[in-house]
């Protein structure tokens, strides 16, 4: 049996990278996936079509996660449209790294803004239905710099460092409601934003891993898949790494 057979998945940023992995592990096990999109609608399109080849239903909706009435109108949306949503993956997110004495204000509201903010908005809009229907799963992308920090992201820290405090909190309220809500942390993982980093930069950060490679989406997706299923009913309120032993 598919890990996720028959559930609904919505999913924040999940074009490219990450979230499209994401997004193609849930449709290969079985789920409905709705996913949001900033601005490439041909992106979203393809995306689409491929989840739907996987013989589920799957939609895209342009959205903006960072905006509290728009994740409200897109969870009602997705209801409408698919009738549940068993599983919420936060994975919205940008950076806009710079040292602490080079950072313009701007540049740190923002990140907060669509990293941090979006996943308390969509999170919001989500636990009314899962309450009660007394079942639901929350996943939340943090990082591995979020949970030691790193120099040049001081911005991008203190948003995957708040995502996994809130993490945290949102188990401990929502336990007693057969709600679970769990964290990732990725390490370095090989996605087209790295792959604009020189080849000398790359090879710096496979030899400081210990498993001496990047991870990929796919690794990430199956951390997700993991906790979104039925193997996983007795775990919430955790942060797990998925690092290749970067943290160890």
């Amino acid at each position: 049996m598919k890990l996720t057979e028959n559930k609904t998945v919505l999913i924040s940023g999940a074009t490219r990278g990450i979230g499209r992995g994401i997004a193609v592990a849930f449709a290969k096990n079985g789920a409905n996936v709705a996913f949001t999109y900033s601005a490439s609608v041909e992106a979203a399109n393809d995306l689409e079509a491929e989840l739907k080849s996987f013989g589920v239903k799957a939609k895209a909706y342009q959205s903006n996660a960072a905006k509290f009435e728009a994740s409200q109108d897109l969870v009602a949306d997705v209801l409408k449209e698919f009738g549940t949503i068993d599983i919420l993956v936060n994975n919205a997110g940008i950076t806009k790294d710079n040292l602490l004495m080079r950072i313009s204000e701007a540049d740190f509201d923002d990140v907060i803004e669509i990293n941090l903010k979006s996943v308390f908005n969509l999170t919001k809009a989500v636990i009314r239905p899962m309450m009660k229907q007394r079942n639901g799963v929350i996943i939340n992308m943090s990082s591995v710099v979020g949970v030691k920090g790193n120099a040049g992201q001081t911005n991008y820290a203190a948003s995957k460092a708040g995502i996994i405090g809130f993490t945290k909190s949102v188990a401990l309220e929502l336990g007693s409601r057969n709600i679970r809500c769990n964290a990732i942390a990725p390490g370095f993982i090989e996605t087209e934003m790295t792959a604009k980093l020189d080849e000398a930069t790359v090879e710096g950060w496979r030899k400081a891993i210990p498993l001496k490679r990047g991870g990929t989406p796919e690794d990430v997706a199956n951390a997700c898949l993991f906790l979104a299923s039925d193997l996983a009913t007795y775990i919430t309120g955790q942060v797990i790494n998925v690092d290749g032993g970067m943290l160890t």
